[in-house]
């Protein structure tokens, strides 16, 4: 099996501001104080991102809080669908990418995100890129506090996928270092925040401008098969 492990947003879909309204609306119905400001967002965990932001308002969260946090947040894509739907978008290329990859023999696609399990299946279904993933091989916001934790996770899920068989794609240093640190090969891709010159400098080992080439992350994934 070759495993493509995939970031979600700024990746595969952007969700314009969206999101953030959404996690505001879920913080104020979790702690009862309006999310004055947000902790940095990119490449981090949802855990990570709500404990933080709670402490921006001096507040200290436990787990108990995070977990109604996740329902809520649920609660919320699912009551702003259309809302998500109307302003956000899945990124050029993503859905050929992944129907490509869905007809490679042996490929297997999921997803490393710093999303928990529900929103990120929701954000997916939206665009319709939801039924090209295995959820059950993937590792969501709520299972680990760092990324590489995540990238480890769904390799064993997997059923213990060696390393040097999957391919993580995202657009973050974060997700290049995820990647990096256990001797997974990245693929960046300069559609979120990061230039392509910054995901070279950290270290992914191929970097795209966006997913409008399918070819070239066929070729890096059937090229992976290879070495492995």
């Amino acid at each position: 099996m070759q495993l493509v492990l995939w970031d979600i947003d700024h990746t595969l879909v952007a969700t314009r501001g969206v999101g953030r309204e959404l996690s505001a609306l879920a913080f104020e119905r979790t702690l009862g104080v309006p999310m004055r400001e947000q902790a940095k967002i990119d490449g981090i965990t949802e855990a990570v991102i709500f404990r933080e932001t709670a402490k921006l308002h001096g507040i200290e969260t436990g787990r108990d809080d995070f977990e109604r946090f996740a329902r809520e947040l649920e609660a919320a894509h699912v009551e702003r669908s259309a809302d998500l739907r109307e302003r956000g978008h899945a990124l050029p290329g993503a859905a050929s990418v992944l129907e490509r990859l869905a007809g490679v023999s042996g490929v297997v696609q999921t997803v490393v995100t710093g999303n928990v399990r529900r929103v990120a299946q929701i954000k997916l279904e939206i665009f319709g890129l939801d039924h090209y993933i295995r959820w059950d091989f993937g590792a969501y916001g709520e299972d680990a506090d760092e990324r590489p934790d995540l990238v480890r996770l769904a390799l064993r899920l997997s059923g213990g996928v060696p390393s040097r068989d999957a391919v993580l794609i995202g657009d973050t240093p974060a997700d290049v270092a995820a990647g990096r640190a256990v001797g997974v090969s990245v693929i960046g891709v300069a559609t979120g925040r990061s230039s392509e010159s910054e995901l070279r400098a950290v270290g992914a080992e191929l970097v795209l401008g966006d997913l409008t080439d399918a070819e070239r992350v066929l070729k890096w994934v059937a090229k992976t098969q290879t070495r492995a």
